[in-house]
């Protein structure tokens, strides 16, 4: 079976065994109570960066989930990975193949996924993954 950049990076399955993964799907949902009981504005949570709104449209891969502030467009994710040797601004995991490259390596990494609304500008960090460090931490990247 393939595996997909959505799937590495939502599904439970493909992160067994994955110490270090911090989510942040708790933080996404009380944010996006907080704007549908109108305590934040569109504003207030629709300003993602330029620079993330191009790679989503470019390089992004799109979930199956909708914007859940516009409600029109589905999200897409964008997967950053930071570490030695890397830009300061890190580098867009397009792929697993990607992602699989860095988690072969002796360095340590992290990869940031974010989801994005090319619609309204929505954006959130979901998930935080290490990667490298001499072992596989995350089983299966290539292989699910």
């Amino acid at each position: 079976m393939s595996t997909s950049l959505d799937d590495m990076s939502f599904t439970a399955g493909s992160l067994r065994g994955a110490h270090g993964v911090i989510d942040h799907r708790l933080a996404r949902r009380a944010l996006v109570n907080e704007y549908r009981r109108g305590r934040l504005r569109r504003d207030q949570v629709c300003d993602a960066h330029p620079e993330l709104i191009r790679a989503a449209r470019n390089v992004g891969q799109k979930s199956k989930t909708m914007c859940p502030i516009c409600e029109e467009d589905q999200l897409v994710l964008v997967t950053y990975v930071f570490g030695p040797r890397l830009p300061k601004h890190g580098r867009v995991a397009t792929n697993v193949g990607d992602l699989a490259a860095f988690n072969r390596r002796r360095e340590e990494f992290a990869a940031y996924v974010v989801e994005a609304c090319c619609t309204c500008r929505w954006h959130h960090l979901l998930r935080v993954l290490p990667l490298g460090g001499g072992k596989s931490r995350v089983r299966g990247a290539a292989a699910q």
